[in-house]
């Protein structure tokens, strides 16, 4: 790919310095609003309904739809929407249980487990450790394509990009923790809206507007049946791969968490689900429009990069703004969760440590300069290696899913008990594992799941381990997320 002129480059680096020094204000302005601990690891009660929405959408819509979701329209033409819609119905899954985790002032994954389970350190360990390992791939795979994406718009060798994007992603959690991330992503949010909506008008406009793709392009891939283009095969995959692991997102858990009203906690879901489909808007427009100006990629994941290469001087500076926005707001997001998972899952409820509110966001504000360096560390050895954090998908959902939805349904009609969770969650990994190694065709994840939830229904007809309850409560005692997990129950 040809390099752009000096003077783009500086103008593209000045821009991205500026995004990141907007984000920088924005986040020690909102960082302002965390008076404590709970709202630097959770922002408990904090966020109105539109910025629930919007956070959502500027958390979901990263690196991926930048490179992948293109590549997938320029393949498969409206099959980007199918994608999307797995999305879309993992949303829709979380709303069912919304409300309640609304009510319960949860503060990770892991609370949801103990308050379903009761507490117990070994559950909360594997519940933590599954929660965090996918932000934290999604932070290591999220500083490798912005290296790539700016690699080719500047040529910046990638550990000094994979630094630079580092910072950015401190500046964006440090001041305030979640609450300097949701508010920061609420402003670049709309501005990655807008901005998609420009650039996918522009790369239609480029292949000579509709009539130009419809000319070039099969029409099997632009026409609406253009949904269903990748085949069933593969559509089915995606159910089965990204449906559960939005399910157990924590990235999302924690904007249901934080929303201000009960009220809105479904609502919140159901319109940022709706959102998603803006990033397949973008991907569609700018695959298919790729597909007719260049039909003979060899990969499709180059749709985007080629794009650059034809974007006028003013709109290619703007576009690379949008870039270090779509990533920024991602990595931060991402950043914090996992710090969320070490202080409250790991730090304080299994080891049972405590510190006073001014002490524990120090140490959160350590951790995340940590992570943020293995992070980055790991991108720049592994910079085009990274795709074993795919499996984290799998496994998180596998480990997640039974015990958090299950555990939901069956909560009034029996006494769940942590043994229950920790064998469904065991169950979940040794199935996950069982279908990778012998290379199953479904995801390995629907293997797990499905052992997860065997093991934990088994586990329910064990005399003493489950039985049916007068109560309409839950396995745990009190309301609302335990602070310390002192005891362990069997």
């Amino acid at each position: 790919m040809p390099r752009n002129s000096t003077g783009q480059i500086v103008a593209i680096v000045l821009a991205s310095l500026l995004i990141i020094a907007l984000g920088a204000l924005l986040s020690m302005y909102f960082g302002k609003r965390a008076k404590n601990s709970d709202d630097w690891l959770a922002a408990p009660e904090s966020l109105p309904l539109g910025v629930v929405v919007i956070t959502q959408f500027a958390t979901a819509v990263g690196g991926g739809v930048l490179i992948a979701h293109v590549g997938i329209a320029y393949s498969s033409g409206w099959s980007v929407f199918a994608y999307e819609g797995c999305v879309l119905l993992g949303f829709l899954g979380l709303a069912v249980v919304a409300r309640w985790l609304r009510q319960q002032r949860f503060t990770t994954v892991p609370d949801i487990i103990s308050k379903l389970f009761g507490n117990s350190r070994p559950v909360t360990a594997v519940a933590g450790i599954a929660a965090l390992i996918v932000p934290f791939g999604w932070l290591a795979t999220q500083f490798v394509a912005f290296a790539k994406l700016f690699g080719e718009l500047t040529g910046i060798p990638s550990p000094v990009l994979i630094l630079t994007i580092m910072v950015g992603s401190l500046i964006f959690v440090l001041p305030g923790g979640l609450t300097s991330v949701v508010w920061t992503d609420f402003v670049f949010g709309i501005f990655k809206i807008v901005m998609s909506l420009i650039v996918a008008g522009y790369a239609v406009y480029l292949a000579g507007g509709w009539g130009g793709i419809t000319e070039k392009v099969p029409e099997n891939l632009w026409r609406p049946s253009g949904i269903t283009a990748a085949g069933g095969e593969q559509i089915w995959l995606w159910v089965a791969a990204i449906v559960p692991g939005t399910l157990t997102n924590q990235l999302y858990f924690q904007r249901v968490f934080a929303t201000k009203k009960v009220s809105d906690a479904r609502r919140g879901l159901v319109l940022s689900g709706m959102t998603i489909l803006i990033g397949g808007l973008y991907a569609g427009c700018i695959g298919l429009a790729v597909r007719a100006m260049n039909p003979g990629l060899s990969n499709p994941e180059d749709a985007a990069g080629w794009l650059i290469t034809r974007l006028p001087a003013v709109l290619l500076v703007v576009y690379g703004a949008f870039l270090v926005a779509t990533i920024v707001s991602t990595t931060g997001a991402a950043l914090q969760s996992v710090v969320a998972n070490l202080i409250r899952d790991l730090y304080q409820n299994v080891f049972g440590r405590t510190r006073g509110d001014r002490a524990t966001v120090s140490l959160s504000r350590m951790f995340t300069a940590v992570v943020a360096l293995l992070a980055a560390g790991l991108a720049i050895a592994f910079p085009s290696a990274l795709d074993w954090l795919v499996a984290s998908y799998a496994y998180s959902a596998a480990t997640l899913a039974a015990p958090i939805f299950v555990g939901y349904l069956l909560r009034g009609r029996f006494t769940l008990r942590p043994v229950m969770a920790l064998g469904g969650m065991v169950a979940g990994i040794a199935g996950c594992a069982a279908a990778q190694l012998i290379g199953t065709t479904v995801p390995y994840a629907v293997y797990g799941i499905s052992a997860s939830i065997l093991a934990l229904l088994v586990l329910l007809l064990v005399p003493g381990r489950g039985r049916p309850s007068a109560r309409s409560g839950t396995g745990s005692s009190g309301s609302g997320a335990p602070k310390n997990l002192s005891t362990v129950e069997s």
